[in-house]
C-alpha cells in the first residue's frame, strides 16, 4: 500500500470502531518493533478477518474490491493468463468485456504486472483488491477445468514411453509402430491440431518443462497458453509428430524441420513442423498455412490511399526492386505474395526462391532452398537467371552475395521483389549500404521500399465505438493532426484520398470517435479477430540518390521521406484506428516514433 493509503487505513480502524486509537498506537509499535505488517498482526490476534482486512484496505485506497471465493470463473477468461504467472504474482484474471480484463490482485499497485498483462492480452486492466484466499481459490480452478483439448486427450496417461535407440527401433519396428500410434496419443496430437486451426491458431508450440509439458498457440500475433501435459507422454508426442514429418524418431541431439498436410472441416491445413532440443527435451512450434485461403489482395492486407497508389507503380515498371522490411512475423512474405499475384498471368515467367514455399500458387515457378545440398539464395538465384525469367522473387537478402546477384538481376532488366530484416522501410538502404553495394546502384535499381507491422483487428461482430480521453485525443493531433484536412479546405477531398480511408474526421473536429471489441464468443472475449498491415511506403527520389552518396543515415532517410509524402506506420496505424479497424493500443503495441 501506498504510505497516504495506509494512513487511511489506520484511521478508517478507528473510525469503524474495530480498535480504539489506544490499540491502534499499542499494535503499531508492536509492528515496527517486530518488523512485520500491521495487517498481519491484525489477523493473528483475531481483531479483523482476511476478507474484512482487505475491503478496509479497498475503502482506503479507493480501488475496487471484490470477493471471488464461492465462484466459478469462465475458464475462456482463465486461459488469458497461465496458471505459473498468477501463483508467482497473486494475479487472477476474472471477467473480460468492453475490451477490458478485470483482474483480482493482491498488490493492486504493480504497474509491473498490469503493463504486462495489458501487452499480453491486448487488454485494458481494472484491477481489483482481493484477499490471498480469493486468489487461490481461483487458482485451484485451472486444475478443476478440462477444456475441450483434454476432454479428448483421456486415456493419454497410460502411454507408454517411446523405444528411444535406433537399435531397438530397428529390432522392434511393429513395437515402435504400435507404441506411437497407439489411439490416446494419436487422439491428442489429431486434437491439438484440430483445436489450433479452429482457434486461428498461426503457430503450436509444445515446450516440455521440468515437471510437466505445456502447450501454446499464438493466436492473431499474441501467444496464449492452452493447455498442460503429463511429462511422461512427451516423448510418444514428439515421436508422433516425427512419423508425420518424416523425420528420424531415434535423433534427439540435433534440430530437425520437417512439414505434412492435414484435412479439416475439407480444409487443407499445411503444417511446417521445427524440432529443437532444449534442456528438458525437444520443442516443437508447428507453423500452419490454410492452402484453401486464397492469396489474400493487396487491398485487403491494408495498403490504401497513396501507400498502394505507389506499390502498383512499382509493381508495373519492367524491372528494378520491391523491397518489404520488417521483423520475423509481420507479414512481407505475404505482402509480396499479394504483389505476385497482381502480376501472375501466361504472359510473364515468375520463379521464385523461398525458405521455405509457405504457399503453393498456380502459374508460378517455386524453388525450395535447400542449404543442405548447396541450394542457397545466392545459387538458386545464379541458376534461375538462366530460366529466362521476368519476375524474380528471393525469399530473403542475408547476405552480401545475395544482394549483389538481385541488384545485378534488377539492372539486367528483371523485377526483383524481396524482403530485409529492418525495423522501418528507412533503414533498408543504410542495409543495402552496409552490405557493400555501390550507393548509385541502389539510387538506380530500387524502385520501392515497404515498411510493416502486423496489428490485430476489432472484432466486427462486438465492435464499438467510445469518445477518447483527453490523452488519447492529444497523441491523435500530434501524431496525424497535420495529415488531416480542415473544414473548408478547397482539397479536402483529395487529401482524404490521398489518405484512402473512409470516415476519417477534420482536423479541427473538436473530438474524434474511437472503437474496440467489447468481447463476445465470436472473438473469445479478447475484441480482436483476424490482423491487418499497418504500412510505410516510399519510392527513391533524387534527393535520396543524393543522400545515399553521403552515406546518409536511416535518420536522414526517413525524414526526407516523409518530407516527400511519406506516411509513417504509426500515422498509418492512426487512420486505421480513426476509421475503426483497429485500437490506438494495438498500433503503439508494434509501432513506436
Amino acid at each position: 500500500m501506498l504510505v497516504k493509503d495506509q494512513k487511511k487505513f489506520e484511521n478508517l480502524l478507528t473510525e469503524l470502531k474495530v480498535l480504539t486509537p489506544e490499540q491502534l498506537e499499542s499494535i503499531k509499535v508492536e509492528s515496527i518493533k517486530e518488523g512485520r505488517p500491521l495487517e498481519n498482526l491484525l489477523l493473528e490476534k483475531g481483531l479483523l478477518g482476511e476478507e474484512d482486512i482487505i475491503k478496509t484496505k479497498a475503502i482506503s485506497s479507493g480501488v475496487p474490491y471484490i470477493k471471488l471465493t464461492g465462484q466459478r470463473i469462465d475458464p475462456k477468461t482463465l486461459r488469458f493468463l497461465n496458471k505459473d504467472y498468477c501463483e508467482k504474482h497473486s494475479v487472477v484474471p476474472f471477467e473480460i468485456s468492453g475490451g477490458q480484463i478485470k483482474v483480482a490482485m493482491v498488490d493492486p499497485y504493480d504497474v509491473q504486472v498490469i503493463d504486462f498483462i495489458e501487452k499480453k492480452t491486448g487488454l485494458y486492466v481494472i484491477p481489483y483488491i482481493v484477499s490471498k484466499g480469493s486468489i487461490q481459490y481461483v487458482i485451484s480452478q485451472y486444475d478443476d477445468y478440462q477444456t475441450e483439448l483434454q476432454d479428448a486427450l483421456k486415456g493419454v496417461e497410460q502411454v507408454p514411453t517411446e523405444v528411444k535407440s535406433k537399435e531397438e527401433t530397428e529390432k522392434a519396428p511393429e513395437e515402435m509402430k504400435k507404441i506411437i500410434q497407439d489411439a490416446p496419443i494419436t487422439r491428442a496430437v489429431n486434437t491439438i491440431l484440430e483445436y489450433a486451426v479452429k482457434s486461428r491458431a498461426s503457430d503450436i508450440h509444445i515446450e516440455p518443462r521440468e515437471k510437466d509439458v505445456k502447450v501454446r498457440y499464438r493466436i492473431d500475433g499474441i501467444l496464449q497458453s492452452i493447455m498442460t501435459l503429463p511429462k511422461h507422454i512427451h516423448a510418444a508426442l514428439i515421436s508422433r509428430i516425427k512419423i508425420l514429418s518424416n523425420l528420424k524418431i531415434d535423433e534427439h541431439r540435433v534440430p530437425q524441420d520437417g512439414r505434412f498436410q492435414i484435412n479439416i472441416n475439407n480444409r487443407e491445413i499445411d503444417l511446417r513442423v521445427s524440432i529443437s532440443p532444449i534442456i528438458f527435451g525437444e520443442k516443437v512450434v508447428i507453423r500452419l498455412l490454410d492452402k484453401s485461403e486464397s492469396v489474400i489482395n493487396l487491398e485487403n492486407l491494408g495498403l490504401t490511399g497513396h501507400a498502394y497508389k505507389l506499390v502498383d507503380e512499382g509493381s508495373k515498371r519492367p524491372w528494378g526492386m520491391i523491397l518489404s522490411t520488417g521483423p520475423t512475423g509481420s507479414g512481407k512474405s505475404t505482402t509480396l505474395y499479394a504483389v505476385l499475384g497482381k502480376l501472375n498471368s501466361t504472359e510473364v515467367n515468375i520463379v521464385t526462391l523461398e525458405d521455405p514455399v509457405e504457399y503453393n500458387i498456380e502459374g508460378l515457378n517455386q524453388i525450395q532452398i535447400n542449404p543442405k545440398i548447396g541450394l542457397t539464395f545466392a545459387s538458386g538465384l545464379r541458376s534461375i537467371l538462366r530460366q529466362d525469367p521476368n519476375i524474380i522473387m528471393v525469399g530473403e537478402i542475408r547476405d552480401k552475395e545475395t544482394a549483389d546477384l538481385a541488384v545485378q538481376s534488377a539492372l539486367t532488366g528483371h523485377l526483383v521483389l524481396s524482403t530485409l530484416h529492418t525495423n522501418t522501410a528507412s533503414g533498408v538502404l543504410p542495409r543495402l549500404l552496409d552490405m557493400k553495394i555501390e550507393p548509385f546502384l541502389i539510387a538506380s535499381t530500387v524502385n520501392t521500399v515497404m515498411g510493416q507491422r502486423l496489428v490485430r483487428k476489432i472484432c466486427p461482430k462486438c465492435r464499438e465505438s467510445y469518445k477518447p480521453s483527453e490523452n488519447e485525443i492529444d497523441s491523435i493531433r500530434s501524431t496525424v493532426g497535420s495529415l488531416l484536412p480542415k473544414k473548408g479546405d478547397p482539397k479536402a477531398s483529395q487529401k482524404f484520398d490521398y489518405l484512402g480511408y473512409k470516415g476519417l474526421p477534420f482536423a479541427d473536429d473538436p473530438s474524434f470517435t474511437l472503437y474496440h471489441g467489447k468481447g463476445c464468443e465470436d472473438c473469445k472475449h479478447t475484441g480482436f479477430s483476424g490482423r491487418i498491415g499497418i504500412f510505410e511506403v516510399f519510392q527513391i527520389s533524387e534527393k535520396m540518390g543524393k543522400l545515399l552518396l553521403t552515406h546518409a543515415t536511416s535518420d536522414e532517410i526517413q525524414k526526407t521521406a516523409v518530407l516527400e509524402g511519406m506516411i509513417t506506420m504509426k500515422q498509418d496505424g492512426y487512420f486505421k484506428s480513426l476509421a475503426g479497424i483497429t485500437t490506438l493500443k494495438e498500433v503503439l503495441r508494434v509501432a513506436r516514433d
